[in-house]
This record gives C-alpha cells, sequence and structure tokens, in this order.
C-alpha cells in the first residue's frame, strides 16, 4: 500500500531523513518507534508532502506521491492525525467534524459519518456544540482521529497518540485505534511508548536520528537485547500475544 525508497529531507542544509526505505501491506499496523528527535514527525510529513523530499521516491497503492502538495495526497486517501492533536479551537466538536469531510462529494452522508463517529466515540457525543478549546486532552485526541476518520481514508497516519494522556486514557485510546484497525482501516502509527506501540502492531520499524534502525514482527523487536535496554530496562520487555493484548496491566 506504501513505500518509501531511500527517502531524504532536510530543514534548511540539516538532513532529517537519511535514506529511509519502508513498507506497509494493506491491513497492517505499521509502529515506528524512537525517541524524541529521531525524525518520526518529520517521516509523516514527508510521506503527506508537508515536508517534501529531496531525494527518493514515495508510492501509495502503485502511484509516486513525493512531489504532491498535502491537499493532493489527501484526496488520495492519506489522513493524518498530528502530534499535538491540532484540533480547531475556535469550531465545536461538531464542526471539526465536518472540517474532517471537506474533501467528500457525498455530502449527504455526511451526518451519517458523523454518527458513526460517536458511536466510536462516545465522550464526543455530549460535547458536540463545545468548542475545541473546552475539552480535555484525551477529549481533543479523540476528536483529532474521529476528524481524520471522516474522510474515510485509505491509510490513517497516527503521530504520537498517547503524548501527555495519562496510562488509563492511553489504554482507552489505543483500545480505539485497534477497533478502527479490526474495522478495515490500515494504520502507520509513530509512537515513544513502545509496549503499547507492539500491542497492535503486525511490524515495526525503531528509528534513530533519521534512520531504520531494526525492524521486524513485535516478537523480533521486543527481543533485541539493545530495545530492552534503551526502551524498556533490561528484563520488563515481554511480548504479548495478539489474543492477550489488552489484558491486565499496560
Amino acid at each position: 500500500m506504501l513505500s518509501l525508497r531511500s527517502v531524504e529531507t532536510f530543514y534548511g542544509k540539516i538532513k532529517v531523513i537519511m535514506g529511509i526505505s519502508m513498507e506497509l501491506k494493506g491491513g497492517d499496523v505499521v509502529a515506528i518507534v524512537g525517541a524524541n528527535g529521531a525524525g518520526k514527525t518529520t517521516l509523516l510529513k514527508t510521506i503527506m508532502g508537508i515536508t517534501p523530499a529531496e531525494y527518493g521516491e514515495v508510492e501509495f497503492q502503485g502511484k509516486r506521491i513525493e512531489d504532491m502538495d498535502p491537499y493532493q495526497v489527501t484526496r488520495l486517501g492519506i489522513s493524518l492525525v498530528p502530534e499535538g492533536r491540532m484540533v480547531f479551537t475556535d469550531l465545536t466538536v461538531k464542526e471539526n467534524l465536518e472540517m474532517g469531510a471537506f474533501i467528500r462529494k457525498d455530502q449527504d452522508k455526511i451526518k451519517g459519518e458523523t454518527e458513526r463517529m460517536l458511536s466510536i466515540f462516545p465522550n464526543l457525543q455530549k460535547r458536540l456544540t463545545q468548542k475545541g478549546n473546552y475539552l480535555s486532552g484525551g477529549e481533543q485526541q479523540m476528536l483529532a482521529i474521529a476528524r481524520a476518520l471522516m474522510c474515510r481514508p485509505k491509510l490513517l497516519l497516527l503521530d504520537e497518540p498517547s503524548l501527555g494522556l495519562s496510562p488509563l486514557l492511553v489504554k482507552e485510546v489505543f483500545l480505539i485505534i485497534d477497533q478502527i484497525h479490526r474495522e478495515g482501516t490500515p494504520i502507520l502509527l509513530v509512537e515513544q511508548n513502545i509496549m503499547v506501540s507492539m500491542k497492535i502492531a503486525d511490524f515495526a520499524y525503531i528509528m534513530e536520528n533519521g534512520r531504520m534502525r531494526l525492524s521486524g514482527t513485535p516478537e523480533k523487536i521486543l527481543k533485541d537485547q539493545d530495545v530492552r535496554e534503551f526502551y524498556l530496562g533490561e528484563g520488563k520487555g515481554r511480548y504479548v500475544s495478539r489474543k492477550d493484548r489488552w489484558k491486565g496491566k499496560m
């Protein structure tokens, strides 16, 4: 569905993405894990055309997109939930959801799609007429995800959905993300929290200093000694099988 080949991205003269190649197959959740400054957000911006690739190729469903503008990438079916949520704080929850559907031509079905989002995110139902700046951090994150889903994306990009949330809210948000995936939306997930990422991922990459350092299944990632030491602390990593995910503590 999505492939990057030898992609390089710069901020001015500083190279931030250094020859990255990766793939996402249709139906998968692919996680990109790394510390602050690894280049994860820049990678998503490169895919979206916000920060264009200077070199390399970005291909979505067989179509080259590295030279496209963000609105063109969105129209092809990629939707981004940005880091920090970035909801429209002066608009109501309902208006935020409507903004998410601005590219759709079937405007007669927007109401039904809004109702579907409210069934997935019931916390937003009672906030429908409230402005975005009155929502809690968790509610804003749910609204940001719901807004991105309003255009019925073929691929959903999530940038640090756990950022700034309590452990209880992180679990709630990731349960919803898992539900979205099970209902058929492929997801490219960027996260610092490796354990929650591995609970829903089919495949994962470890990113450091603009490069992919390691890739593989969650089992492989969590068995790697460097990952265990750097991200978990030696002895704390334990892979949880898909059928047992979300049972017990995070």
